[in-house]
């Protein structure tokens, strides 16, 4: 393992597997009921446990999430349920809440604990707090700067201090959103939320409606969900923004470099309930960016392209830097443009003997193509050239998800993935 951890979301024990053959140190994952993670998550007792036997086999380390803010309905059966949990071996606990974390610490003094980022650490005296009180890491909030995140580990060089990189941002404070419970009755801070902030919306100014203007430099917009016609709600936008909307997501890997030289432990990839193209595309572009930044080799801007072909919502780089030039824009904007491709399938079975590969096809893939050959073992370009069905019949194309086809390869391996250039 290297010096600093890559991390990286473990939604399904398949996700697991995939983060790890591309370059994770580590991967997080949390029961339903204690986790902010209801939806897409398959780690019941069992599958548990085999995520951190299938970790601790590898030499890498799993992270069990426990940062629901609970309500007193869920402390009569934390205890109870974590006595089958804590023997299984995590290596450390991601929490959020000090009554819980007070309970884990009664009851199992020697239990690792990561604060996690919904407890909005943004100060060195904050980080100093949680240290004295034992906890191992600190997960920094993601509204900090570079230039805070540096006071901060000045200020605490005993600490072991992780940061996000890569991931949805929320529109609330690291994620202590209202959003949809206020909409929904779904609390984020349990687990169940719908993203709201996400969701697409009309939006007209109030006028229309016969709403009352504000004073110069307010306006008030309605706000109208397309599965609830009708049902507008209320926005305000004053000449700050408007504070309902959809945020971009976070792509840090410029910053790889400089949170290395800052001596951060951990570099932390959002995103347990995205594909496992995404988690595998993710840890191997960061694994480069942290390896080259370790070795004293410059940035790679290509791999900000690679990242701009997986699904996002446009992307920023947060809070990290305040301004960035033009000439750091349009210089990020380029690299973004220069890799552009779809994920076409992944490897199901290689048949060395005749030199064939098949795949399981989630987009069409055509006779032609150009497709990379994404492997935790170095990727590769290829032209398809042929393309076959199961039964050895020659195919032009296989429309779409679903299919499963044969083409010629002699070096494809587990875990590889294949991506078509647009």
């Amino acid at each position: 393992m290297s010096s600093i951890e890559l991390l990286s979301p473990a939604g399904t024990l398949k996700h697991l597997h995939y983060a790890f053959a591309y370059g994770a140190d580590a991967v997080y994952a949390g029961l339903p009921r204690y986790s902010l993670r209801v939806r897409n998550n398959e780690f019941d007792l069992n599958h548990l446990q085999v995520g951190i036997e299938t970790a601790h086999a590898r030499g890498k380390k799993f992270y069990l999430a426990a940062n629901v803010l609970p309500h007193n309905s869920k402390l009569k059966t934390f205890l109870k349920d974590f006595e089958s949990i804590i023997p299984m071996g995590p290596d450390a606990l991601i929490m959020a809440d000090p009554g819980l974390i007070l309970l884990i610490r009664e009851k199992w003094p020697e239990m690792p604990i990561h604060l996690s980022v919904q407890a909005n650490t943004m100060n060195h005296a904050a980080v100093r707090f949680w240290q004295q009180l034992g906890i191992e890491r600190v997960i920094l909030s993601r509204e900090l700067s570079l230039t805070e995140i540096a006071e901060i580990r000045q200020a605490c060089p005993d600490m072991e201090l992780e940061v996000f990189v890569h991931g949805a941002l929320c529109i609330a404070y690291s994620g202590r959103c209202l959003l949809s419970g206020y909409f929904n009755h779904r609390d984020p801070n349990q687990g169940t939320c719908t993203n709201a902030c996400r969701w697409e919306y009309k939006v007209q100014p109030a006028q229309a409606g016969g709403v009352e203007r504000h004073p110069a430099g307010e306006e008030d917009y309605l706000l109208e969900d397309p599965a609830r016609p009708g049902e507008s709600m209320p926005i305000q936008e004053d000449e700050h923004g408007t504070y309902i909307m959809n945020s971009k997501d976070l792509r840090a890997v410029e910053h790889v470099q400089r949170l290395v030289e800052l001596g951060i432990d951990c570099l932390k990839i959002e995103g347990r309930t995205k594909s496992h193209y995404y988690v595998a595309r993710t840890a191997q572009v960061y694994r480069r960016a942290i390896d080259d930044a370790l070795a004293g080799r410059p940035f790679d801007p290509r791999l900000v392209g690679v990242l701009e072909n997986l699904a996002n919502r446009g992307y920023t780089d947060g809070f990290y830097k305040r301004h960035h030039s033009h000439e750091y824009q349009n210089y990020l904007q380029g690299a973004s443009r220069s890799h552009r491709q779809q994920f076409v399938g992944e490897v199901e079975h290689c048949d060395p003997e005749h030199g064939m590969v098949q795949i399981l096809i989630k987009n069409k893939l055509r006779r032609g193509d150009r497709i990379e050959w994404v492997s935790p073992r170095g990727n590769r370009d290829q032209v398809v050239d042929y393309l076959e069905d199961l039964n050895g019949n020659p195919l032009d194309e296989a429309p779409g998800g679903g299919w499963r086809v044969r083409v010629p390869a002699t070096d494809a391996g587990e875990y590889d993935l294949v991506a078509r250039y647009l």
